[in-house]
C-alpha cells in the first residue's frame, strides 16, 4: 500500500461526500477501513463489526484517525505511520459515549453539514451506500494483491483437500484448513465442511464432529489485506455414488455461463435469469431457489448478490465469486473481470477440472476429486 493508493481511492470518495450535502465521513467497520488503507487492519476484538479507532475522511480531502489512548500508539507506529493520516487521541474513557466520535469529528470539521458514518451511529445519516459505490472498482494494486491471494488460495485449501482421508471429522478438516491459511497471512472468515448426507440437506453445513466417510465438501471465504477469495472443493471416495459427477458438472455448467455472461452492463437480475436458464437446460429447474448463485465480492464476501430483483451492474476490474449448487454438490471459484475478459484467479494446480466451450471460448471448473 502506498499514499498515492489511497489518494486514489479518496479521489473517488470526497466527490461523492461532498455530492450527497455532507461534510465527512467517519469509517469504522473492518472492510471500509481496510479499502480505504489498502488492507491495514485495525482489529483486535473479532466479534465486532467496527473497531474502536475511526478514521474521518472530509469534504476537502482531510483525513484523520480517531482513537483512544489504548490503541493510537499503534496505529500510529504499525498500522498508519505513511498513510499521511492526521491523528486525534483521547482517553478510553471517552469511547464509552457512543456519540463521542461524532463529537470529536464535529469539531475538525465546523459547520452544520451532518457527518456520515458506514455504522449505524445516532446523528449520523449511513454512508455505506456511498463508500460501497467508491470502493466497487478495483485498483492496479488491488488486482495483483487479490492474483496472489487467489494463488494461495487455490494452492493450500487444495493442498488440504488432497489430504483428507475417510475417518476424519468435519472439525478436524476445518482447523487444517485455518491453520493453512494463517500459513499464507489470510483468515476464513466463512469455512464450511459437510460429510456425506449433510452436503445434501444443508447449503451450508457449518463444522461438526461428524465424520466423513464417501463425499466430502470444502467452502471457503478468505481474507487477506481486507481482500476476499472464495472457493469450494468437493472430495469423494471411489464407493460414492457415482451421479455426484454428473451433478457436479451440471453445476459447473451454470458456473461456465455465470463466468461468460460476467461483462460490464450486465445487470444482477439479467445474471440470475442465466443461472436459471442454466438449470433448467441442465436438467435441474428449481435448484436456484435452494441458494443463492453468488455475486460480486471484492472486501465484502459477497458485496452484492444476483436476484430477480437486482439492479446492481457489472463493471470491469471488479470481483465476483459464483457458487451455484445443485443439491449434493457445488461448484465455487473467484474471478476478475479484467482487460475486457474473466480471469480465474482461486484454481487449483492439478484438480481434475471440468473443460466448457461457451461463447467461442473455452471455461474451467473444478470437478470431484476422487481419492
Amino acid at each position: 500500500m502506498s499514499v498515492a493508493e489511497i489518494d486514489e481511492k479518496q479521489a473517488r470518495l470526497v466527490p461523492l461526500i461532498a455530492g450527497g450535502g455532507l461534510a465527512g465521513v467517519l469509517l469504522a467497520t473492518h472492510h471500509n477501513i481496510a479499502w480505504l488503507t489498502g488492507g491495514r487492519s485495525h482489529r483486535v476484538d473479532a466479534s465486532r463489526e467496527t473497531g474502536t479507532p475511526r478514521l474521518l475522511v472530509t469534504a476537502e480531502g482531510r483525513r484523520f484517525v480517531l482513537a483512544n489512548a489504548i490503541e493510537m500508539a499503534r496505529l500510529r507506529d504499525e498500522v498508519l505511520a505513511d498513510l499521511d493520516v492526521e491523528p486525534i487521541e483521547y482517553p478510553w474513557t471517552a469511547d464509552q459515549n457512543s456519540a463521542h466520535a461524532l463529537g470529536v469529528a464535529r469539531s475538525i470539521v465546523g459547520g452544520a453539514a451532518p457527518i456520515g458514518a458506514d455504522w449505524p451511529l445516532p446523528g449520523a445519516p449511513m454512508s455505506e451506500p456511498v463508500l460501497a459505490r467508491a470502493r466497487s472498482l478495483l485498483t492496479g494494486a488491488e488486482i495483483e494483491r487479490y492474483r496472489a491471494l487467489g494463488r494461495d488460495c487455490g494452492t493450500v485449501v487444495g493442498d488440504v483437500c488432497r489430504r483428507v482421508r475417510p475417518g476424519e471429522d468435519e472439525r478436524e478438516i476445518a482447523a487444517t484448513i485455518m491453520l493453512s491459511l494463517t500459513a499464507i497471512n489470510a483468515r476464513a472468515i466463512v469455512l464450511l465442511v459437510g460429510a456425506d448426507d449433510r452436503v445434501g440437506k444443508y447449503r451450508h453445513p457449518v463444522p461438526t464432529a461428524t465424520r466423513w466417510k464417501q463425499v466430502v465438501l470444502v467452502a471457503v471465504c478468505a481474507e487477506r489485506d481486507g481482500l476476499i477469495a472464495c472457493l469450494s472443493r468437493v472430495v469423494a471416495t471411489r464407493a460414492a455414488p457415482a451421479d455426484l459427477e454428473v451433478r457436479t458438472r451440471a453445476a459447473a455448467s451454470v458456473f461456465g455461463r455465470l463466468l461468460d455472461a460476467t461483462s460490464a452492463g450486465t445487470t444482477g437480475a439479467q445474471l440470475f435469469d442465466i443461472a436459471a436458464a442454466a438449470y433448467r437446460d441442465a436438467g435441474f429447474a428449481g435448484e436456484e431457489a435452494l441458494h443463492h448463485q453468488g455475486g460480486a465480492t471484492g472486501y465484502r464476501a459477497r458485496e452484492w448478490i444476483a436476484h430477480p430483483a437486482s439492479k446492481d451492474v457489472v463493471q470491469a476490474r471488479q470481483a465476483f465469486a459464483w457458487n451455484p449448487s445443485i443439491t449434493g454438490t457445488k461448484v465455487e471459484d473467484t474471478a476478475l473481470l479484467v482487460d475486457g475478459g474473466i480471469e480465474l484467479i482461486t484454481s487449483t494446480p492439478g484438480w481434475p477440472a471440468i473443460e466448457m466451450t461457451i461463447g467461442g471460448r473455452t471455461l474451467l471448473a473444478t470437478d470431484v476429486l476422487r481419492v
